[in-house]
């Protein structure tokens, strides 16, 4: 595993690395992403017959997953999106649309709808994972704020075993990221180029 604070510290100096080439991406670059990463997503088998998906929606220089939420409930998935409480959490609820989507604090958007607890991850067949790189491992470099450390680890602690995907830019495809204890790897990454599946 190596040392655990020199991979965070390793961590913090990729994440502002790829953090400054999100940001210098133009508009229809990023709506370019958007339309091929939603086109690519169906190649992978565990999305395309998928009943539940957990997903998230997009904000700023984010890989754009609006597209791919539109498209997996226009073929009658169940789409449950986050809701971010105020320890950090993730509670969840059913996406209705573009329209049901709401702002929220920290410039997050999220479903209008009833809150389904934050138990309701343990029934998707894939999540959707956000991220800043993976590697040829499949280790995942989140943005810190450890939300989804704790979804991973309730779905460990449950036995629940879905499909986990983490939706990049091709060029955030890396080498190696560095890894600590409490992570875990990703099955599979979708980019604009295409899907990789991890062994």
């Amino acid at each position: 595993m190596g040392d655990t604070g020199q991979g965070a510290a390793d961590k913090i100096t990729l994440r502002a690395d790829l953090l400054a080439a999100r940001r210098a991406m133009t508009p229809p670059q990023r709506s370019a992403a958007a339309r091929a990463l939603a086109e690519h997503a169906l190649e992978l088998p565990q999305l395309a017959a998928a009943g539940t998906v957990a997903g998230y929606v997009s904000v700023g220089g984010e890989p754009g997953t609006r597209e791919l939420l539109d498209v997996l409930r226009g073929r009658g998935v169940r789409v449950l999106l986050p809701v971010l409480r105020p320890d950090n959490d993730l509670d969840w609820a059913v996406y209705g649309g573009p329209d049901s989507l709401a702002p929220a604090g920290r410039g997050l958007l999220e479903p209008d709808g009833p809150r389904l607890g934050c138990d309701a991850v343990l029934g998707a067949d894939t999540v959707l994972l956000p991220g800043l790189a993976v590697d040829a491992h499949g280790v995942r470099l989140g943005r810190g704020g450890g939300s989804y450390d704790r979804v991973l680890a309730r779905l460990a602690r449950a036995g629940a075993h879905p499909a986990l995907v983490v939706l990049l830019y091709a060029h955030e495809v890396v080498a190696r990221v560095p890894r600590e204890p409490h992570d875990h790897p990703v099955h599979a990454v979708i980019t604009p180029d295409g899907v990789r599946r991890f062994a």
